[in-house]
């Protein structure tokens, strides 16, 4: 499934609960290393999911860090390496939405 599919899913879940599509990018690219320009890139190129992860330049080393449950899995017992890094942004984008500060968010 291409990550230009999931991402304005991901965009319209915060923006229900008064946040930015700024605030989406900032996690993503924060989680990725990606930049700006780079994830939408990667938007417009219609990468898949495992290409997304795949490619990203780094994740952060605070990634590590993100736990707690997510579609009643959680975060941290993930053993599959891809879905590991999906649930670690399902559960930043699920925080943004609650409406937790994105220092808090960003793990800082």
């Amino acid at each position: 499934m291409p990550f230009a599919k999931v991402y304005p899913m991901y965009v319209q879940k915060v923006e229900r609960k008064g946040r930015t599509r700024a605030d989406v990018d900032r996690v993503i690219c924060w989680l990725t290393g990606y930049s700006q320009a780079e994830l939408e890139r990667q938007i417009a190129l219609q990468t898949d999911i495992a290409g997304f992860f795949g490619q990203a330049p780094m994740m952060h080393p605070n990634s590590a860090r993100i736990t707690g449950v997510v579609c009643g899995v959680r975060v941290e017992d993930v053993d599959d390496p891809l879905m590991k890094k999906i649930r670690q942004l399902d559960k930043l984008v699920d925080e943004l939405a609650k409406g937790r500060a994105i220092e808090k968010v960003l793990r800082q």
